[in-house]
């Protein structure tokens, strides 16, 4: 329909989100990112409710935002949507540092920020995570975000 089309021209950047708590960890690709605060530095997130990795990202939970850089996001993305069996290491064959929270840094992509969820909303079939940013980098100086460009706004 012309509304899903119209959705669909709503663009977003490329992350890839991971978390670790315990010792599980879980990451997932997003695109429904948006700055949403400057002091403290935060943002929100849109994520599925059945997601796995919802579960660790609880209030006073950490994570990392990983941006991906345009150009260079292919195998990240390739690798991070697959589906993985239960229990298998999502990480493997990927580059990664731990973040000082304890998550996955990509040591491939353009940036990333090390979170701290604040707060959560029930919005749809989604929630809105709010999370505020305790320290990131950026690697590539002179690099641009990754965008998704989508036809329809009813689906991937």
């Amino acid at each position: 329909s012309d509304l899903d089309k119209a959705l669909g021209r709503i663009s977003g950047g490329l992350y890839i989100i991971t978390a670790t708590k315990d010792s599980v960890s879980s990451a997932m690709l997003a695109s429904w990112v948006s700055q949403a605060s400057f002091e403290p530095p935060g943002f929100t997130i849109a994520v599925a409710k059945d997601r796995a990795i919802e579960s660790l990202m609880q209030v006073g939970d950490s994570f990392v935002l990983n941006v991906l850089e345009e150009g260079k996001y292919q195998p990240l993305m390739k690798h991070f949507l697959k589906r993985f069996k239960p229990g298998a290491d999502r990480f493997a064959g990927i580059n990664t540092q731990t973040a000082n929270n304890g998550s996955p840094i990509l040591t491939d992509a353009l940036a990333y920020l090390e979170c701290t969820v604040q707060s959560y909303l029930p919005a749809g079939d989604r929630l809105l995570i709010y999370a505020v940013v305790e320290q990131g980098e950026v690697s590539e100086k002179n690099g641009i975000t990754a965008i998704q460009h989508r036809k329809s706004g009813s689906h991937y």
